[in-house]
């Protein structure tokens, strides 16, 4: 635990790049790793919004005449399925710098893009179901 906050404190005091101008192709990965990181948070919450919601039209199923995959079961799987898509999909993406020093970024660019598009699904498939 110790060592967890002393690397902690080491990174907070490590200058951070301007990521509305970084200078160098460092500065520019760290930033597009921080957008990928922010997206997926986005797309995490709009998730945990989807599943509650699928869980909730669980409970309204009538288990007797319906025995298919449940609401949330099947968000589960496409959830699971879509991460295994964008993640082989953005090495594919990296793959054009391979070896180069702006790898990281664009597989970070593109965990941003599809990660966007999948909150932007998450977000559609609520509003089929008229959810609040």
């Amino acid at each position: 635990m110790i060592g967890i906050l002393a690397m902690a404190a080491a990174a907070a005091a490590e200058p951070q790049p301007n990521c509305k101008n970084p200078m160098t192709q460092t500065d520019i990965n760290i930033c597009a790793g921080r957008d990928a990181r922010a997206a997926d948070a986005v797309m995490a919450r709009e998730y945990g919004r989807a599943r509650m919601y699928m869980k909730r039209m669980d409970r309204a199923l009538d288990r007797k005449s319906d025995d298919r995959i449940t609401y949330s079961a099947a968000l589960l799987a496409s959830q699971r399925a879509w991460l295994k898509f964008r993640d082989a999909q953005c090495v594919i993406d990296g793959y054009s710098a391979r070896g180069g020093s702006m790898e990281s970024m664009v597989r970070s660019g593109c965990y941003e893009e599809i990660t966007r598009d999948r909150t932007k699904q998450l977000q559609d498939v609520l509003k089929s179901y008229q959810a609040p």
